[in-house]
Parts: structure tokens; C-alpha cells; sequence
């Protein structure tokens, strides 16, 4: 069949978003509600910082358009989205926000909506902020985004879900929790609590989204850095925190997203991460748009190519047998 240019002008103006599940997810905030929520960690676990206040706040105008974050976050957890047909894949969400918060709608609840549809179990994780007031503030991403691996597994039975086709996926700052597990999956930031804490927290894949990654002054994301970091750091903490120099060969599949234009995150942090995975022999896909800005999520692809990622996300997972 030949589809002619006045056609798909046609059907580009009709349809002002990218695609028909960017639609779906983004005007309708009502059905973007967790089947469940859970608790991170157990109760009495962890103590929040005195003052540490969590509260939510709406950035949309727009009744149709939710665009809430988290902040002050005091009670880390994990939002489950359930499929009516689980095909046994969990993926775990970990939206960005600057380490000074966490979105729930647009790098959360929406992909999740998405994901659920196609069989997927799905977790949204909001994990503490470094910039908190938390003992070892840095590490307290990674830590949660470790219990969170093996909190999942430890929930295959009740979740439906396969322990051995576990994703974790991250956006902007999130990118830079998921890029930290996939190089510090094993290393030492907290002391297990319980029966789930045997299980292994290295992802089975794991997806990067305009990721934030280095701290190298250059190319890094100034305000995250900041807050995982300071504002002086020396060099032997710089590297540790900088997920492109410590990679290593045994390190889960790595998936890749930036647009050029980037202007809040450098595209050089994904570049670098792919080099330096690209030299250790790690399993790498990086996909790089001419245009798309920082924070695109799912709606503001709307007419541009990188609408299309959802779907090679969803391509790189089939191949490597996780959905």
C-alpha cells in the first residue's frame, strides 16, 4: 500500500501526540493509580532525618496532564503495577527529578501503564535522596535501588514473576541509580535485614534514559552532582560515583537513550558509558536522537523520531529473553 505525503500530514495533525499509548497515558490521570504500594524496607528500619517532611506537589496546570513529584522522601517504596496477564517480566522504574525529588507521572506511572499493558509487571521505585540528611546520603540511592532487585525477587510467587527476567530502568537523575547498580550491584551500602537481602541485586538488564552518569565536572549534571557528592569532592570520590569508571565485564546488558540536543544532561554521559562498557567486552545498545531535549518521557516526543523508543526498548528486551 503507498501512503502518499498529504496522508501522513493528514494523520500527524490529527494526532498531536506521539503515539496512541503516549495519548492514552498522559490524559488520563485517573488511571494512572498503583495496583499496590509497598514498603522499601521494614518498619523501624530506617530512621528519616529530623524535620524530613514528604510531600507532593503538582506542576501541571492542566486537570488532563498530571506532572507530580515526590519530594522529602521519608518512607522509600515500591508502587506495583499488576497486568491482568503477567508474561512473568518485572521491570523496575526509577524516575529522575535532580536528586532534589522524585517524578511519579511522567517517567513513572506512564511507562508503567505502558508496560503493564503488554504483560509486564512493573515497580516504580521512589528511593531517598541524597541531599536529605540521610546517614551515607550518597549511598542511600544505590542501597534502595539494591533492596529493590531483591525485594522483587523475593516476591516472585506472590507477583507472578520470573526472578530470572528482572529490569531496572531509570530516567535522568533515576539514570544515574540504574547506571550505579548496573556497575555497584554487589558492593557493600547497607546490612541485610532480612531473607530477601540473599538474593542477588544485579538486574537481568538494565535501561538508561538521558541518563545522568559521570561526575566529572565537564559533563556532569551540576546539580546532582552536588547533592551526591558536594560541592568538593576528591578525585578517588568523584570516581567511585561515576558509573563509566567502573565497569566491568560481568556487568548486566545495558541499554541506552539520549537526544543530542540535550541541554540539561550532556549526551556525552551515555556516550561515555557506552565507550567505556563498549571496552570492557559488556553487552551495550545506545540509541542517540538528533532532537528530543531533556525529560521527554513518553508525551513530548510528539513528532520526532525518538517517539519510536518505547518500542526499540521493548524489541532489546525480547531479544535478550526478558519479555
Amino acid at each position: 500500500m503507498t501512503v502518499d505525503r498529504r496522508t501522513l500530514l493528514t494523520a500527524s495533525l490529527a494526532l498531536p501526540f506521539a503515539s496512541a499509548a503516549a495519548k492514552e497515558a498522559w490524559t488520563r490521570p485517573a488511571g494512572l493509580a498503583p495496583d499496590a504500594s509497598i514498603a522499601l524496607w521494614p518498619d523501624g528500619h530506617i530512621e528519616p532525618p529530623a524535620g524530613l517532611v514528604e510531600a507532593v506537589v503538582q506542576r501541571s496546570d492542566d486537570a488532563d496532564a498530571s506532572d507530580r513529584m515526590l519530594q522529602g522522601i521519608t518512607r522509600p517504596r515500591l508502587d506495583i503495577f499488576r497486568p491482568a496477564k503477567p508474561n512473568g517480566a518485572a521491570v523496575i522504574l526509577a524516575p529522575g527529578g535532580g536528586y532534589r525529588y522524585v517524578v511519579i507521572d511522567k517517567e513513572g506511572y506512564e511507562l508503567a501503564r505502558w508496560l503493564r499493558a503488554r504483560g509486564v509487571t512493573v515497580y516504580v521505585l521512589f528511593y531517598r535522596l541524597p541531599g536529605d540528611g540521610w546517614a551515607n546520603g550518597a549511598d542511600v540511592p544505590l542501597a534502595d535501588a539494591q533492596r529493590a532487585v531483591r525485594l522483587v525477587r523475593s516476591r516472585a510467587k506472590t507477583d507472578a514473576i520470573d526472578p530470572a527476567r528482572v529490569t531496572f530502568g531509570g530516567f535522568s537523575a533515576g539514570g544515574q541509580v540504574a547506571a550505579s547498580l548496573l556497575t555497584r550491584f554487589g558492593a557493600k551500602v547497607y546490612d541485610p535485614v532480612d531473607t530477601a537481602d540473599t538474593l542477588s541485586a544485579r538486574p537481568d538488564a538494565l535501561a538508561a534514559i538521558y541518563p545522568v552518569v559521570s561526575m566529572d565536572p565537564a559533563i556532569a549534571h551540576a546539580v546532582s552532582r552536588e547533592k551526591l557528592i558536594g560541592a568538593n569532592p576528591d578525585d578517588a570520590r568523584e570516581k567511585l560515583y561515576s558509573p563509566e569508571r567502573n565497569v566491568r565485564a560481568g556487568q548486566p546488558p545495558l541499554w541506552l537513550l539520549h537526544a543530542e540536543d540535550d541541554d540539561v544532561v550532556k549526551v556525552e554521559n551515555s556516550v561515555r558509558l557506552r565507550e567505556a562498557t563498549r571496552a570492557v567486552g559488556a553487552p551495550v545498545e545506545a540509541h542517540f536522537f538528533e532532537r528530543g531535549a531533556h525529560g521527554f518521557g513518553l508525551m513530548k516526543t510528539a513528532g520526532l523520531p525518538v517517539a519510536i523508543w518505547p518500542e526499540l526498548l521493548w524489541n532489546w528486551l525480547a531479544s535478550h529473553k526478558i519479555v
